[in-house]
């Protein structure tokens, strides 16, 4: 009788955890279940990589001052960060959703400008998605940056908006 009541209780934690798990990323504005399966197994990446609309990426980082930025991050990264560039091409629509797995500061440039955010979503209780920032683009080429990150990689998720 212990052990049923044991694995019982065992049974009702872990259940108990995982909607936890499951709580702290609906806290997000829009689902992120895409995100979490693409993370699950993301192919690894270098800095100066493209990064392809609909997947993600294990993309490894730089230090912040060998990163070799396009512009200036529009916040300025602490010493001792990691950053990385990396390309895309914006779909027809112009809407695009980058998602990461980490603490970083995610920057677009287009035509040599800058592009502030059209949305921003970010939940420290999501056990493997930190932030999803939205930009309404031009259809075309774009530059992605990514500065202030504390660890030396970060899961990186470009999709169109559900």
């Amino acid at each position: 009788m212990k052990r049923l009541v044991v694995s019982l209780f065992a049974l009702l934690a872990g259940t108990s955890f995982a909607m936890a798990e499951d709580a702290g990323c609906e806290a997000f504005k829009w689902p992120v279940t895409r995100e979490q399966a693409l993370f699950a197994a993301p192919p690894a990446t270098p800095s100066g990589a493209p990064l392809a609309v609909g997947a993600a990426a294990d993309l490894g980082l730089v230090p912040v001052e060998k990163a070799g930025f396009t512009l200036p991050p529009e916040r300025a990264p602490a010493q001792g960060t990691f950053g990385a560039v990396a390309s895309v091409e914006v779909p027809p629509d112009g809407v695009i959703q980058i998602s990461l797995s980490g603490e970083a500061w995610v920057d677009v440039i287009q035509d040599g400008h800058a592009i502030k955010s059209a949305g921003y979503s970010g939940v420290k209780t999501c056990p493997a998605i930190r932030k999803s920032v939205r930009f309404k683009l031009t259809p075309g080429p774009a530059t992605v940056q990514f500065s202030g990150a504390k660890k030396a990689e970060l899961k990186v998720a470009v999709l169109t908006p559900e």
